[in-house]
Order: structure tokens, then C-alpha cells, then sequence
């Protein structure tokens, strides 16, 4: 059966001098459909291209289980060892695109009762700090070590006890007591209402003296009215539910009287009693 060609192995091969050299892993049988040296050259390119093996294998239009298996073959040392180096070369241009696209962003498709009317730029934070902390750990790592060991990790957990420790005693220590609290609150309260007569104060201070005048006759009106209609207030309390005395008066317990039970007297003369 012939391998059709496939348009995906049309692709440009990575720039020289960035894919390491190595022999090709010799095979049993010559096939134009199997992993030729053109092939095998191909994938390495194609993964120092993207970073992937899935990306790789379908570039070269072959299976990753192919692939593995290549990989694992006698005389394949110098293909591991190429592999590995074309991943680390695909993650470094991996980094570039998402570096890329945190800076300069990604067109997003506007659609408006499902027709496309256009496209907006769309940023992403969270992968431009990903990035970021990456590439300058000393910089944006907010201080939290990277790739710890169990020693590092330990280290890191005590140091954090440590803080903890430290910051809560200080916590303690600055807390005030209840009547320190108390204190500070009397305070404010005297010196809001210190400021508040002085306001007053000074308000009275700058009114004339007819004004002066008619605020207090308004004043003893304002008493005088406030009086009757306390007045009323009471006389038709009274009226409805009496004195204060006796409706405030508390209740006092009735006497409940016991019905009497009249006393049955039997005869000699009545029915059913027995005589002897």
C-alpha cells in the first residue's frame, strides 16, 4: 500500500545551526513509508518547531506509538538525545508565542445575531504574570522559591512558622485593653459634644438680639404647647381606661370557691340498701 502524500509535511524547516546533529537510527527494512532518515530529520525539525509530539508525528504524517518506538530501538542514542534537545528548543519558541500573545494579545471574533461584525483585542493578565514570574523570579515571584526540594519545602515551612509567630506576637502586643478602648471612646464622645456646644456657641453668639428674643418666646410657646397636649393626652387616657394608679395596679388573685358537695344520707326504707 502507498503512503499517500500529506500537505502537512509541506512546512519549513527550522533555521540552521539550532538542530543538533545526530545519526539516524538504523532500520531493518528499507520502506518509503516508514521511518526514513528524510523522515526522522523531519521530526526532529518539526519538534524543535512546536514542542510537541503529537505536532511532530503529524507533521511527518506518522504515529506517536511509531515514534516511541523508534525511540527506544538499538543504536537510537543519538536520536534521544536529539529529541530532548528539540523539546527544550520547542518549549523556548512555546514561551515566545505565549509571551507574544500575553504583550500584544489575541483577535477575538464579535458576533452580533450570529454574524461575525467584527473583532476586539483580548488580554490576558494572569498568562502575562505567568510569564513574568517565570522569566524574573527575583522580580515577580511575590518571594516564593520555585521547584523546592523536600529540604527547601522544610525550610520554607518553618520560615513561615517563624513569621507567623513573630507577626502574631506583635498582633498581641499592640492590641489594647478593654479600658483603653473605653478610654478612647469617652473621649471622642466628650470631645464630639465639647465641639458640638462650642458650634452651637457660636451660632447664638452671631444672631442678633430680636432674633435671640423670638427663639426664646418660640421656645416657652413651644413648652407651653407641648404641656396641654400632654394634658389632653392624660385627661382622655383617664377617660378610657381610668387612673394611672389603677390600670398600672398590678392584678390581684380571685378567690375560687369550691362547690359544696351535698352529703347522701341513706334509710332503712330506700332500694337496694341491704339489711342484714
Amino acid at each position: 500500500m502507498t503512503r499517500r502524500a500529506d500537505p502537512r509535511t509541506a512546512r519549513l524547516p527550522a533555521a540552521a545551526g539550532q538542530i543538533p546533529e545526530f545519526s539516524i537510527v538504523p532500520r531493518k527494512g528499507k520502506r518509503h513509508d516508514g521511518w526514513t532518515p528524510q523522515r526522522q530529520r523531519a521530526f526532529i525539525e518539526a519538534l524543535a518547531d512546536t514542542g510537541s509530539v503529537a505536532a511532530a508525528c503529524k507533521a511527518v504524517d506518522m504515529s506517536q506509538p511509531g515514534a516511541y518506538y523508534l525511540r527506544r530501538q538499538p543504536g537510537a542514542e543519538s536520536f534521544r538525545e536529539a529529541w530532548s534537545a528539540a523539546l527544550d528548543l520547542g518549549v523556548q519558541r512555546i514561551e515566545d508565542v505565549a509571551m507574544d500573545r500575553a504583550l500584544n494579545g489575541v483577535d477575538e471574533p464579535l458576533y452580533s445575531y450570529g454574524k461575525l461584525v467584527g473583532t476586539r483585542k483580548r488580554y490576558n493578565d494572569r498568562l502575562l504574570m505567568f510569564m513574568l514570574r517565570n522569566r524574573a523570579p527575583e522580580r515577580f515571584a511575590e518571594g516564593r522559591a520555585k521547584g523546592l526540594n523536600a529540604v527547601g519545602r522544610m525550610e520554607e515551612e518553618r520560615l513561615r512558622k517563624k513569621w507567623f509567630a513573630e507577626w502574631e506576637a506583635e498582633r498581641t502586643a499592640a492590641a489594647p485593653s478593654s479600658e483603653e478602648i473605653r478610654e478612647k471612646l469617652d473621649a471622642r464622645i466628650n470631645g464630639l459634644r465639647t465641639e458640638i456646644e462650642q458650634r452651637k456657641k457660636r451660632e447664638w453668639d452671631a444672631l442678633s438680639e430680636d432674633t435671640r428674643e423670638a427663639w426664646q418666646r418660640f421656645e416657652a410657646l413651644k413648652a407651653r404647647d407641648m404641656e396641654g397636649i400632654k394634658a389632653e393626652e392624660a385627661e382622655r387616657r383617664n377617660l378610657i381606661e381610668g387612673p394611672r394608679e389603677t390600670v398600672n395596679a398590678e392584678p390581684q388573685p380571685k378567690k375560687v370557691v369550691k362547690p359544696k358537695v351535698p352529703k347522701t344520707i341513706h334509710k332503712l326504707t330506700d332500694d337496694g340498701f341491704d339489711k342484714g
